[in-house]
């Protein structure tokens, strides 16, 4: 399994932008798929964002869609997601998680398929 640290998490206003970055741990990063996940206060957790090994497929959930892009740079073991044009309703703890498995170009991927986790950074974003 692969070790996660999620950093760049805060308080921002609305109509801002946050780079949330996941860094790995271990050589094996770029075999893995990478997805960012949220849980807000009292909600279950939601599919955000996926990118496939090589980056070459990224698949993006409605509710942030032309507004969150995912990328990821394997020589340094990282994936970031940029939150542009924040919203409150983004605020939640944001976890980004690793797979073996591929990724959906369409639909959000199962979050079971994910086997490591890291320990989430919280966005909050005000009004």
């Amino acid at each position: 399994q692969v070790q996660l640290v999620e950093t760049g998490g805060g308080l921002v206003q609305a109509g801002g932008s946050l780079r949330l970055a996941c860094a790995a741990s271990g050589r094996t990063f770029s075999t893995y798929a990478m997805g960012w996940f949220r849980q807000a206060p009292g909600k279950e957790r939601e599919f955000v964002a996926a990118i496939n090994s090589n980056g070459g497929v990224r698949n993006h959930a409605n509710a942030v869609k032309g507004r969150f892009t995912i990328s990821r740079d394997n020589v340094r073991n990282t994936v970031y997601l940029q939150m542009n044009s924040l919203k409150p309703e983004d605020t939640a703890v944001y976890y980004c998680a690793a797979s073996i498995k591929g990724i959906p170009v369409i639909g959000a991927p199962d979050s079971r398929d994910f086997g490591s986790w890291g320990q989430g950074t919280q966005v909050t974003v005000s009004s």
